[in-house]
């Protein structure tokens, strides 16, 4: 009987946990760069990321588009990290909402808009989150 409770309360668990991340929407646009596959990969970090903010709903994320990949932006980012000689880079923007009750960091009971997030890698590697923010 322990057993069976254990089965079922684990059950919900996961299905509520399913059904909070079936909410989030994913624009994954058109990439002539980047698989969905690659997307996700970096969308995951994205999301473990944002997991750590209390009080936060993430609402949607989508992806900036092929020109975030420029040289400029790979510069930029490589002068972030200068030991890792990153070779391509993401971008992606998010909305998302505050509780009224919060931490300090964001403004309570807001809609944060095109909230930025971005990404590098080296020769196709594991993604790195790099930065976040306007």
């Amino acid at each position: 009987m322990k057993r069976a409770a254990i089965y079922l309360a684990v059950a919900i668990i996961l299905l509520a946990f399913n059904q909070a991340s079936a909410k989030i929407k994913i624009n994954y646009g058109t990439s002539e760069i980047y698989t969905q596959a690659e997307m996700d990969s970096a969308i995951k970090i994205v999301k473990k990321q944002f997991g750590k903010w209390k009080g936060c709903k993430l609402k949607n994320i989508r992806y900036a588009g092929d020109n975030c990949n420029s040289a400029e932006n790979l510069k930029w980012l490589n002068d972030l990290r200068p030991n890792e000689n990153f070779t391509q880079c993401i971008e992606f923007f998010s909305d998302f909402y505050v509780s009224k009750t919060t931490n300090t960091v964001f403004n309570p009971d807001s809609e944060y808009k095109d909230y930025q997030w971005w990404l590098a890698r080296k020769n196709g590697g594991s993604w790195k989150l790099l930065t976040f923010g306007y």
